[in-house]
């Protein structure tokens, strides 16, 4: 075998290893495991998929029909008043009855954006101990630690606002009094008796259903969320 040849096989064996390490050094990176979010990292990154999630729940729930087009949220007569309901409107009675769940709803759709600044003020005080506990939680466990420590605040804000919304409405009083009635009997649960209260529970209710949904989306796919600190906070939860 010539010098050439020798040399000319040396070259190639040699360009081969340059070729095999320069994959190794492009590819490794890509491989490399997304680095452990810190606890600070952590706590910053919930407070901004629950601020995501209360701003998707007000902005769908906060408006005309957000409450009354959707029927996972509508409010409807409580208990056994809702086949009452049926028959009022067989008896001529159905623009009343009409009237009465359009003013629920409308009340509902008009409480829920005055939970807003609430639920900015509490995600703002949330420790970093709470936070790295509800990340290691359930689809919605900063959802429901909300849901435990605020429904006070929330129904003394809503309560003014469905009272408003429901007072113009004749059978409004009419509601009351047949519920009373019908809680006595055993028809309404007693806590459905008063229409604000009942009203005020269900726009609840709703806020808090979605906002764990759009809880539960954000941990099941933090890859496709547009805020990269959620993509590496979620991303990277054991």
């Amino acid at each position: 075998m010539t010098l050439e040849s020798r040399f000319s096989g040396l070259t190639g064996r040699c360009l081969l290893v340059v070729v095999a390490l320069a994959c190794v050094l492009v590819v490794a990176p890509l491989n490399a495991a997304t680095p452990a979010a810190t606890k600070a990292e952590t706590a910053d990154g919930l407070k901004v998929a629950l601020n995501q999630a209360v701003v998707t729940a007000v902005t769908s729930l906060g408006r005309p029909d957000g409450f009354l087009a959707n029927p996972e949220v509508r409010i409807p007569l409580p208990g056994k008043l809702q086949k009452a309901a049926k028959k009022l409107r067989k008896l001529g009675m159905s623009k009343q009855t009409d009237a009465l769940e359009l003013a629920m709803n409308r009340a509902a759709e008009a409480a829920v954006p005055e939970a807003k600044a609430l639920f900015v003020d509490a995600i703002k005080q949330m420790s970093l101990a709470d936070a790295v506990g509800l990340l290691r939680g359930p689809e919605d466990a900063a959802t429901q630690y909300f849901r435990g420590a605020m429904s006070g605040k929330l129904t003394e804000r809503f309560l003014p606002i469905v009272g408003k919304a429901t007072q113009d409405v004749q059978l409004a009083r009419q509601y009351n009094e047949v519920a009373r009635r019908a809680s006595s009997l055993g028809l309404v649960d007693q806590k459905d008796a008063d229409l604000d209260a009942y009203v005020t529970r269900k726009a609840l209710d709703g806020l808090f259903l979605v906002m764990a949904r759009e809880e539960a989306a954000i941990r099941k796919n933090p890859l496709g969320q547009a805020n990269a600190l959620l993509r590496k906070v979620f991303g990277s939860k054991p």
